[in-house]
């Protein structure tokens, strides 16, 4: 922030929602205003969470790795009706809806846990209950919440044993939000038995690069990424045309309000 402030950086303009890797007290101290993209298509996100839901419940994308190889047994394929099962949705802000009414379109039924509880989910037909009630019940678990210190390693070794045995996880919110190691032992018990995982905690060091000629590092991550039953994909759910230039629209839009001295929605703030 020191090195900004003294080439005369008077805006820092994020092209995203999550401001968690920016030191904003620096910011503050320094007189530099952080500005974010608060929304920019829920629907993408959703979609992309659904997509993954779709491919691990079917095990599309062991099928496709099989019929290139012409491979066209079905044995281990079998996947479950999402019609009548139970999804937990964990955090219902704009993303959290968008993905429970295409959940709804199944035929799911839907259970929410958020301390701000939303109007749009409960008119969805959501019903709003603690997290131990969701973990047990959910067929399926998505998560849809920002990262904060109190809900880090939110599932974690104690949150996997209350779920049902062969749940499945999806988590295209924020990485550390899983206890990526305690993951492994529930994939390894069978307490999880699919996870679909577009961000990961220690994925600074991995995603937004080809590393295909390297040797990862990571054990944890090499160690998630060889179960079969485990599909990533790399912080990809926002990538849509429309995601994109809404991002585009509204990141050029916040500096030229602030450049005019004209006042900008607080969400649009990243505040300490």
């Amino acid at each position: 922030m020191t090195e900004l402030k003294e080439v005369g950086v008077e805006i820092l303009a994020l092209r995203c929602a999550g401001f968690n890797n920016v030191d904003l007290n620096a910011a503050k101290e320094l007189g530099i205003t952080v500005v974010r993209v608060p929304a920019y298509s829920p629907e993408a996100v959703a979609e992309h969470t659904v997509g993954m839901m779709m491919s691990l419940n079917r095990r599309i994308h062991r099928a496709y790795q099989r019929t290139r190889d012409a491979n066209f047994s079905l044995e281990g394929l079998i996947g479950f009706n999402m019609h009548g099962r139970t999804a937990g949705i964990i955090g219902t802000g704009k993303i959290g809806v968008a993905t429970m009414r295409i959940l709804k379109g199944f035929g799911m039924r839907l259970l929410a846990y958020d301390p701000y509880p939303s109007q749009a989910a409960l008119d969805l037909g959501a019903e709003y209950v603690d997290l131990k009630t969701l973990y047990a019940e959910s067929d399926v678990i998505s998560l849809h919440c920002p990262m904060t210190p109190e809900n880090h390693h939110l599932l974690n070794k104690q949150s996997f044993e209350q779920m049902k045995d062969g749940v499945m996880i999806i988590n295209t919110s924020r990485g550390g939000l899983i206890d990526s190691t305690a993951a492994i032992d529930a994939l390894k018990q069978q307490k999880i038995g699919s996870l679909g995982m577009d961000v990961y905690e220690n994925e600074r060091d991995l995603f937004f690069e080809d590393k295909s000629n390297d040797v990862i590092q990571d054990d944890v991550f090499r160690r998630l990424s060889s179960c079969h039953n485990v599909l990533f994909t790399g912080h990809q759910a926002f990538l849509t045309e429309e995601a994109l230039t809404s991002i585009s629209n509204t990141t050029m839009q916040n500096i030229a309000q602030l450049e005019k001295g004209r006042a900008l929605p607080e969400y649009c703030f990243c505040l300490i």
